[in-house]
This record gives C-alpha cells, sequence and structure tokens, in this order.
C-alpha cells in the first residue's frame, strides 16, 4: 500500500499548499485535511483489522528469492499462505475490456528486478510495451496460465483497501506554524527493541535528546504526520531557510517496531463519539483541542523517514517492497506468503463506489496485508487519491497469471 503525525496540540488545519512551478500537481488546497482524516477513517478506524501502510519497501534485493510454488497436484499450486486453482480465461471478468497498456509501465518496472520465474519472459514483456492492446493479450493468453487464489480452506473471496501517497506543505527549520518534526532514524534504534513509544517521545526529555540533529522537515498539523507516518511515505513542498520551496520525497526508513493502535477505534471504544468518520473526529478534534496529544498517543507507533530528491522528469511513484517505483492504479500490496513480488495478478473488487476488473502487479506489502486473498490497491498521490484510499474497503477475488 508508502503514504503510511507526531507531537504537540493542534487544533487547527494547516495552511494551504502554495503551487509549484515545477511540480504544479503537487499543489492541494488546505480543504484537503478533510480527506487526510478521510483516510485516518477508512483504513484505521473503522475496524481492528485496518491496514496500516507503514511497512514497505526495502530498496535493495533480497539476500534470497522467495519460495518456489510447490505443486499440490498437476494442476493445483501451493504456497505457504494460498493455493492457486487453474481456470480457463473466461474466468478473468473484464480481461477482454481492460485498458491492459495502462498497466505495462507497473510491468515493466517489475521486469528491472525480475524473479527467476520471470527472467526469461521479461525480454518479451518489453518488446509488446508499445504494441496495440490486442497484441499484448493475446500474449497473456499464449504465454501464461490463469489460477484462482484461494485460502487453503478454499475460500476465494478475501478483503480489497487502498493506500495513497500524502502531499502536504513543510518547513526544513521549526517555526510557530511549523512545529512538529519527522524525524530520520535514531542511532540507536538498533540497540533497543521496541524503541520508545509515540508518548515518550514528545514527553520526555532524555528520548527527545537522541532525536536531536535527526528531524528531517516540520509539519504544521500532528494529525498530517501521523497520516504520512501510517502511509509510509509522502511528497512534501519544502519551505527552504532561504525561502525557497523545494518539492522533496520522504520514504520509510524504520519505525520504534511498536504496536500500530487505532486512533478511530480509541474513541469508539471510549464512546467519544458515535461513528469513526471525518465530521466525528474532526467534531471531536475541535471541541478537545487540549485532548489531541492524548488521542495521537494512543498510538505508539512511530515511523522515521528518510529523503529523496525527486528527478527532474516524470516524478516516479514511491518504491514498493519489491523495490521498484509503484504505479497508481496498477500496483498493489499483498501477502508475499500467498503471492510473489513481481507477478501480474487479475483484480475483482466490487463496491458501492468503485468496481474494479483489471491487471494489476504484486509489488509492495504492509503490516496488515495478511492473507490468501488479502491487497492495498496504491491510488497514487495527493488529495484525489487520499478521498479514494479513505473510502475503500470492499469484497476481493484474485487470479495469478503464471508462465506456462
Amino acid at each position: 500500500h508508502t503514504i503510511t503525525r507526531i507531537t504537540s496540540r493542534a487544533n487547527k488545519a494547516s495552511s494551504k499548499i502554495r503551487a509549484m512551478s515545477k511540480f504544479p500537481f503537487l499543489s492541494v488546497p488546505r480543504a484537503g485535511t478533510a480527506w487526510v482524516l478521510a483516510a485516518i477513517v477508512g483504513s484505521l478506524a473503522g475496524c481492528a483489522d485496518a491496514p496500516v501502510r507503514d511497512e514497505p519497501a526495502p530498496t535493495r534485493p533480497s539476500s534470497t528469492e522467495p519460495a518456489k510454488p510447490q505443486a499440490l497436484s498437476t494442476s493445483t499450486i501451493l504456497q505457504a499462505s494460498s493455493r492457486w486453482v487453474p481456470v480457463p480465461w473466461s474466468a478473468l471478468p473484464g480481461l477482454e475490456t481492460d485498458a491492459l497498456h495502462e498497466a505495462w509501465p507497473a510491468w515493466l518496472q517489475s521486469c528491472s528486478r525480475p524473479s527467476k520465474a520471470w527472467a526469461t519472459l521479461c525480454p518479451e514483456i518489453r518488446q509488446l510495451a508499445n504494441a496495440p492492446v490486442q497484441a499484448q493479450r493475446h500474449w497473456i493468453r499464449q504465454s501464461l496460465q490463469a489460477y484462482r487464489v484461494e485460502s487453503h480452506d478454499e475460500q476465494a473471496e478475501g478483503l480489497l483497501t487502498a493506500y495513497y501517497e500524502p502531499v502536504l506543505n513543510a518547513s526544513r527549520q521549526a517555526r510557530p506554524d511549523f512545529n512538529v518534526p519527522l524525524f530520520a532514524p535514531p542511532a540507536d534504534l538498533n540497540k533497543r527493541k521496541p524503541w520508545y513509544t509515540r508518548q515518550e517521545i514528545e514527553s520526555q526529555p532524555q528520548v527527545r535528546a537522541a532525536l536531536r540533529g535527526k528531524e528531517l522537515v516540520y509539519l504544521s498539523d500532528p494529525v498530517d504526520a501521523m497520516v504520512l507516518q501510517i502511509q509510509g511515505s509522502g511528497l512534501l513542498n519544502v519551505t527552504e531557510p532561504n525561502g525557497r520551496l523545494r518539492s522533496v520525497r520522504l520514504a520509510f526508513a524504520g519505525t520504534n517496531e511498536q504496536p500500530y493502535q487505532s486512533i478511530g477505534r480509541w474513541l469508539l471504544d471510549k464512546g467519544l463519539v458515535k461513528d469513526a468518520s471525518w465530521p466525528g473526529i474532526k467534531a471531536w478534534i475541535t471541541r478537545n483541542p487540549s485532548r489531541v496529544s492524548e488521542l495521537l498517543w494512543q498510538n505508539p507507533r512511530v515511523v522515521f523517514f528518510k529523503e529523496e530528491a525527486l528527478p527532474a522528469g516524470p516524478l516516479p511513484g514511491p518504491k514498493g517492497a519489491q523495490g521498484v517505483p509503484l504505479t497508481a492504479g496498477r500496483s498493489i500490496a499483498v501477502d508475499r506468503a500467498s503471492i510473489p513480488y513481481g507477478t501480474p495478478v487479475w483484480l475483482q473488487s466490487k463496491g458501492p463506489q468503485t468496481s474494479l476488473d483489471r491487471l494489476v502487479l504484486a509489488q509492495d506489502t504492509g503490516t496488515a496485508i495478511v492473507g490468501a486473498v488479502r491487497a492495498d490497491y496504491y491510488a497514487g498521490s495527493g488529495d484525489a487519491a487520499g478521498d479514494l484510499a479513505g473510502r475503500m474497503k470492499q469484497s476481493l477475488k484474485l487470479w495469478v497469471l503464471w508462465p506456462k
């Protein structure tokens, strides 16, 4: 799902993001705070098993290849957390109508770091990058086999959620209106496991001293900081000390290894709101500005970041756990014990506001993305993606496409 929220109280929305000459698409109105908390509602507060998007993306290849699928029989393939049952192509809804060429860039990204199963086919995939959709569809049918993904007890329906990359204003230096720091990992992070909680970081001077000099940027809103940590990465419009505005990406660099807890669930359990929707949380924060820290401290998990410069050309997505940039609408996070990274997957999901029948690539994972038929849909960057991510929680069916 990167992308995946600290210090003292704040009861006002942060200021409107200014337009960028180099990356004008990063400009979003501060009214977008609604989708920020909507994302908390959609991906955190709804229930105890909501996804947490803060576990990502090693940018280096794993030292070992994923375990090769074992044959359960002559037709079914057994994975650690799932079984793949072969099906005819007619079983894939929307195969004849999906704009396959939109998925090809994501497939090419996976082919930049292919597993052994795909190394021999990736040259053909590259050759088809600019081919007509009909040719791409024909090649898929000729070269691959479709398998229905199901649990070991033959359950073929699961859950789809979504995640996104927030776009926020930030300052390189602390100011009265930008006083919520985001940190790089402390030097002693690996010496103490778990590391200190969110509350300890904010309230104990000796803990804060361990983070001195690790401040990367400052946000204006602690809720925005938590949203960024939950999503795992974010695009920031940073005001530098010389007053210039620069766009950067903060990417996941580690956590304090404390357990994730939903602040929306806490509000519900305490009877402080009747529902954890955006209006409910916003109204509660407005009525209780002195309790914002108390609310955020209910989630002890803190994410640390590293800064990545943005390229001069087209902006790539954040890197997923496969180590390749994600593609909005065509990348998903999966349980690696069910589906290996780099696998093309046919996804069907029906919901009250969003229906999907499309080719996607398994390129990421997440803390709560566990199970045979479980996926987190990468919606992209910015307010519209955040709105989609906040609303999406619906049924799911998956089919993997595997070399013959």
